[in-house]
C-alpha cells in the first residue's frame, strides 16, 4: 500500500508494509556534482506533483573495499549524482510526537551507504521510532582538503540533512525536538565533531557513538591523502584541478592512495579537520545525553582475515612498543591478562584501547561533574528546556562471532542494534543470538525515547554493560589497570 507524505520540497510517496511507512532515495540538497562539485551543499530543488520515494537514491561514489573484506563488509553501488539523500521508516499512522534517531553510517569516510540491509529503519518504526539514514560525500569529494573548497564537506551535507529533519519531520510523526544521533566508526567520529559544530547548534538531544572516537588532525594534516593524490595525478593539489578530472579516474587514484589504510594499522586517508568554522574546536560531547562504547575485539576485523595476526612475530611487536613509545611492562601486562594470545593479538588488544577505548573512556570522563571539561563547551544546551545535566552511559559488545574467528570485531553490533540479523550473516553467522539482538535494539529505543538506556550512569565507579550471550550484565571497571596506561 502506498502513502503521500509532504515535506517543504513537495510531496513524496511511501510505501507502508507490516505498519511500517518507509520513504526512501529523499532529498535533502541538491546533486552535488557538476557547478556544485567540492562546493558546500545546496538546498534541494522543489517539485510539483507527488514524488516517488519507492528506492534507495544514488548512493556517494566510492570503490568497494579490498580482498578480503569486501566479503565481509559489502558494497551497494545504485548509480546517479543525486547521492546527498536519506531515508525514512516510521509508525504508519498513530501517534505524533514520537522520537527520531538519525543515522550516519561509518566506513572510514570513505566507504558505506545507506541501502546496505543491514540499516533497514524497520524495526525501530515498529518499536515507535522516526528512523531516518543518510547519505553524505565520501573520500575526496566529501573530505578531501583544498585551498579553493569548504573543509568537511561531509559533514556539511550531514548537517543539511539533520536541518531537513527539523523541518519536516512532524510530517512523519516525529518529534524535531526530541533527536537522537547515532552512527558506527566514522560515523561516531562524525557525531562527535557535530557536537561541537556551531552549525549543528539544536539539531539533537541525545547522541550514541558506537566504536567511534572523537578524532579530528590539522587541515595540513588533513590534506596529506589529497597531496598524494594529486601527484599521482599530475595536477595541482586544488579542488579546481581535481573537478576536471573524470570520476572513475578519481575513485581509482583514491583507491591507491588510501585504500589500504585503516583504524589500526593507519596509513594515509580522510579524516575530519578542525577549521574556523564548521569545526572550529577539537569535540568534546557535554551538553547531549550521550551513549558510547566499543566491541571487545575490534582489532580482528582487520587483522584476522588479513591474516595480520600470524604474521606479527615478537620482534615485530616490540618494534611497535618502541614505534608508539609503550612501556615494555604493557605488554607484560597484556599477555598476563591473555595467556597463550600470540603477539599479533597482544598488538591487536593495545591497539584498540589506544585508539579506541581509551578515548572513548577519556570522554566519558571529561563528562564527569568533577571535571572541568563538563561545564565547558562551544555549543549551548540543544534543547529550550531548563537547564540539566547531561547523563552519560557506556557499553561494550562481548558477543564473539563464530565467522573466520572474528571475534566481538569491529562492526558485529550494528545487526543486533538495528534488529536485522539476518541482513548480517556475513559477519554474524546464521545462529546469532536473537535474544541479544532485542536486548541492545530495545536500549537503543530507550535511550533515543527517554535518555536512559537501562543502566548506571557513567561514575567514578566506571560501570560498562557488557552485552554478550547468554546472559548480559553490568560491569564495573572492566579490564580497568589496562585501560588506565592510556587515559
Amino acid at each position: 500500500m502506498h502513502t503521500i507524505a509532504s515535506t517543504r520540497q513537495g510531496r513524496i510517496r511511501g510505501l507502508v508494509r507490516d505498519g511500517v511507512a518507509a520513504y526512501l532515495g529523499v532529498p535533502y540538497a541538491a546533486p552535488p556534482f557538476g557547478a556544485r562539485r567540492f562546493r558546500a551543499p545546496a538546498p534541494a530543488e522543489p517539485w510539483e506533483g507527488v514524488r516517488d520515494a519507492l528506492e534507495f537514491g544514488p548512493t556517494a561514489p566510492q570503490r568497494p573495499y579490498r580482498s578480503p573484506l569486501d566479503r565481509l563488509i559489502p558494497t551497494v553501488d545504485v548509480p546517479g549524482d543525486g547521492c546527498l539523500n536519506l531515508n525514512v521508516w516510521a509508525p504508519d499512522g498513530g501517534d505524533a510526537g514520537r522520537p527520531v534517531m538519525v543515522w550516519i553510517h561509518g566506513g572510514s569516510l570513505r566507504n558505506g551507504s545507506t541501502a546496505l540491509p543491514l540499516y533497514d529503519g524497520s524495526a525501530f518504526a515498529r518499536d515507535g521510532v522516526v528512523l531516518v539514514s543518510v547519505n553524505y560525500r565520501l573520500g575526496v569529494e566529501g573530505f578531501g582538503v583544498f585551498p579553493d573548497a569548504p573543509d568537511n564537506r561531509g559533514l556539511l551535507d550531514q548537517i543539511a540533512a539533520l536541518r531537513w529533519v527539523r523541518d519536516n519531520i512532524a510530517s512523519f510523526g516525529g518529534d524535531p525536538a526530541n533527536v537522537t544521533v547515532f552512527g558506527e566508526s566514522a560515523g561516531a567520529t562524525s557525531i562527535a565533531a557535530l557536537t561541537a559544530s556551531p552549525h549543528a547548534r539544536g539539531s539533537f538531544r541525545r547522541a550514541i557513538m558506537q566504536s567511534g572516537p572523537p578524532h579530528t588532525v590539522s587541515r595540513d594534516e588533513g590534506a596529506r591523502a589529497v597531496r598524494l593524490m594529486a601527484k599521482e595525478l599530475g595536477t595541482p593539489a586544488t579542488a579546481e584541478a581535481f573537478a576536471a578530472v573524470d570520476r572513475e579516474r578519481l575513485l581509482d587514484v583514491q583507491d591507491t592512495v588510501v585504500g589500504g589504510a585503516d583504524p589500526i594499522g593507519g596509513g594515509p586517508g580522510f579524516h575530519i579537520v578542525v577549521d574556523d568554522d564548521v569545526v572550529p574546536v577539537d569535540p568534546v560531547p557535554a551538553d547531549v545525553d550521550l551513549l558510547l562504547g566499543a566491541n571487545r575485539e575490534e582489532y580482528r576485523l582487520w587483522f584476522v582475515p588479513t591474516g595480520t595476526v600470524e604474521r606479527v612475530s615478537g620482534l615485530t611487536l616490540r618494534l611497535a612498543l618502541l614505534k608508539f613509545r609503550i612501556p615494555r611492562r604493557v605488554a607484560r601486562m597484556y599477555r598476563t591478562g591473555r595467556p597463550g594470545a600470540r603477539p599479533g593479538e597482544i598488538l591487536g588488544e593495545m591497539a584498540t584501547d589506544m585508539l579506541l577505548r581509551g578515548p572513548l573512556n577519556r570522554l566519558a570522563d571529561s563528562r564527569l561533574p568533577s571535571s572541568p571539561a563538563s561545564t565547558a563547551s562551544p555549543v549551548p544546551a540543544p534543547s529550550p528546556q531548563a537547564p540539566r545535566t547531561p547523563r552519560t552511559f557506556v557499553y561494550e559488545f562481548a558477543w564473539r562471532s563464530p565467522v573466520l574467528n572474528l571475534g566481538a570485531c569491529h562492526a558485529l553490533e550494528i545487526g543486533f542494534v538495528f534488529d536485522t540479523l539476518r541482513s548480517s550473516e556475513e559477519l554474524t553467522g546464521s545462529g546469532a543470538p536473537q535474544a541479544l539482538a532485542d536486548a541492545m535494539h530495545r536500549a537503543w529505543v530507550s535511550f533515543a525515547a527517554s535518555g536512559d538506556p537501562g543502566w548506571a550512569d557513567w561514575s567514578e565507579r566506571r560501570p560498562v554493560m557488557v552485552f554478550d550471550d547468554p546472559d548480559s550484565c553490568l560491569a564495573f571497571a572492566p579490564r580497568n589497570e589496562e585501560l588506565r596506561v592510556w587515559l
